[in-house]
């Protein structure tokens, strides 16, 4: 590698580092109670447990679920009802109507098979929620989401440029060298090119499946647009649904065109996902890799009969996959304690990156790191 390509590459980790390093701090901070957040819902939430199921028993009816959830709502008009993936829970989301906010809405949890009612909240309220927020957006909207993907973008750069600039700088030493008989910023120099190039692999697929997590919402809008723009037509002109089918009926219809699926929640009209006169019931698998995969079936919410099965575009199935490989959902807990460790090793190498940046000499650094890596390949080329 020539002294020039050398110089090039440091600038592009150089920058690309600094710029991204406090976001990413921020994410990986973040990040790491996230990765635990089903566990650490079950032990904080308000919510009775759910009763043993008993042999045989059958699922309680989803109409009478969702008229007492409308009921403890206080008049709010149903949006989804959807299936507890790990117990026996069905959750109902209500609201003042059907285009409200996330943040405004009310969750009901019943038990699936006694109807009992079990708890209640705010999709809003509590920590992890409130950490959810600042891990995807700070606060600030669909925009701040966006630019936090630009951010991970640079970090996959500023990962692919360090790993490039490893090799020439470790010519002349083997690998995994900590040189611990030179100063302080010597050893936290080569402890941040280790732990960079240990957690490469990992840091580069959790980097850019959180870039494509960013454009989640843009990818389900404009799927949702093209997916109900091909059969809304022939319902062009008519009021939305004032009395809905029955929910089980639905269901049941919806089950009917994929019975090797389950289901995994339905959307009522008007919320975004089916139209004005849909139900949406989306279907997914029960393996740990086809229960990301979703298969929607649009049932008419006025007469329960199944009217299309729209496919489901290479995209939004990439961005089902890359959600759970981000916070380390695929096996576990043992994964997720996996992902924890790498997580912070993460964290030790943009803080220590940033404690070089800060300790750096007067002298030209850019100019010694190209001499130490053009030593280092003539000694190579020596040996």
């Amino acid at each position: 590698m020539t002294r020039g390509k050398i110089k090039a590459w440091y600038l592009v980790h150089k920058w690309t580092s600094l710029v991204c390093t406090l976001f990413l701090l921020i994410l990986c901070v973040t990040g790491l109670p996230l990765i635990f957040w089903e566990e650490i819902d079950q032990a904080t939430r308000d919510m009775r447990e759910p009763a043993p199921v008993a042999e045989g028993a059958r699922p309680a009816s989803l109409d009478a679920i969702m008229a007492r959830a409308i009921e403890r709502s206080g008049g709010d008009v149903p949006l989804f009802l959807g299936w507890d993936d790990h117990e026996p829970v069905v959750y109902v989301n209500t609201g003042a109507r059907p285009d409200v906010p996330v943040e405004e809405m009310k969750v009901f949890l019943f038990d699936a098979y006694s109807g009992a009612e079990l708890g209640n909240q705010s999709l809003d309220s509590g920590v992890m929620m409130f950490i959810y927020r600042l891990h995807t957006d700070l606060f600030l909207g669909l925009g701040m989401t966006l630019f936090l993907g630009v951010m991970t973008l640079l970090f996959a750069a500023a990962l692919i440029s360090g790993i490039v600039l490893y090799g020439p700088f470790m010519r002349k030493l083997d690998f995994g060298t900590v040189r611990r008989d030179g100063s302080r910023r010597l050893k936290w120099l080569d402890m941040h090119n280790l732990i960079g190039a240990v957690t490469l692999a990992w840091a580069l697929v959790v980097g850019l499946t959180g870039a494509v997590n960013t454009l989640a919402r843009p990818l389900q809008f404009a799927w949702q647009a093209q997916a109900v723009a091909e059969f809304s037509a022939r319902y062009a002109g008519q009021p939305r649904p004032g009395q809905f089918a029955s929910l089980d009926t639905s269901v049941a219809a919806a089950r009917a065109r994929a019975p090797d699926m389950a289901p995994a929640f339905v959307s009522y009209p008007g919320t975004g996902y089916s139209g004005d006169h849909h139900f949406g019931v989306f279907m997914h698998g029960d393996t740990p890799l086809t229960e990301r995969l979703v298969k929607p079936v649009l049932v008419d919410a006025a007469t329960g009969e199944v009217t299309a099965e729209p496919a489901v575009p290479w995209y939004i199935t990439t961005l089902l996959l890359s959600q759970p490989l981000h916070f380390g959902d695929y096996g576990g807990l043992p994964l997720k304690l996996l992902w924890a460790l790498l997580d912070l090793a993460t964290i030790v190498v943009l803080g220590s990156g940033l404690y070089l940046w800060l300790r750096r000499s007067r002298g030209s650094t850019e100019a010694r790191v190209t001499e130490i890596m053009e030593a280092g390949l003539r000694a190579r080329a020596a040996a």
